[in-house]
């Protein structure tokens, strides 16, 4: 059974230094869920100082905005919860890349997302948090689509087109990846799909030793 989905705006740029600056500059006028991708991201950030490496128009480089709280018929959520923003991205994710026919897709803590030994997509996840409470969030999410020619210095890529033999088109593909964001966002809204988020995410995680 295919999973309740809500529908999500989703604005294409040209060009950003990063999808999750351009969605905060804006997040007061767009509605819950929206989407901003870049066909180029020129300073595209990971976790830390890490940068987060895509030639332009070959993937995807997005950032989608999660609120909580009454306002959007979500119950609030504790900054102590936080973490439930990174269980709704990455088995979002996760779920998309499934339906895709790939297998053997795992979490590496906190949120990058394996291929077996090889990473396939990396977030950055920036709250914002009034009264304790986390009100919005924004995902950043960088998918390997179609790349094929690495820098040196990254140890373990990979790219849907590199595992399923065969190219794909960027901005097909968006809109059924925001769905699975999408329908995981809805299932974070009560306390009993809470609950099937932490359990489904404690499953597909690892660490590295």
């Amino acid at each position: 059974m295919e999973p309740q989905r809500e529908k999500a705006e989703i604005i294409w740029l040209e060009s950003a230094d990063s999808t999750n600056r351009a969605l905060r500059q804006v997040m007061d006028r767009i509605d819950n869920l929206s989407v901003i991708a870049a066909r180029e991201q020129t300073h595209g950030r990971g976790q830390g100082d890490h940068v987060w490496y895509s030639s332009p128009g070959l993937n995807l480089t997005f950032s989608m905005l999660f609120e909580f709280g009454d306002s959007c018929g979500s119950l609030p959520l504790p900054a102590s919860d936080a973490g439930v923003v990174m269980q709704i991205a990455t088995l979002g994710v996760r779920d998309y890349l499934v339906s895709r026919g790939i297998g053997n897709v795992r979490i590496k803590w906190p949120n990058d997302i394996w291929v077996a030994d090889r990473k396939i997509c990396g977030m950055l996840i920036e709250n914002v948090i009034e009264d304790s409470k986390v009100v919005r969030s924004i995902a950043g999410i960088g998918v390997n689509v179609n790349e094929t020619d690495w820098p040196e210095d990254l140890p373990n890529p990979v790219s849907m087109k590199q595992l399923a033999g065969r190219g794909y088109d960027p901005e097909t593909e968006l809109p059924e990846l925001v769905g699975r964001l999408a329908a995981r966002y809805m299932q974070a809204s009560g306390e009993d799909g809470r609950k099937t988020l932490a359990s489904e995410f404690s499953k597909y995680v690892f660490r590295l030793p």
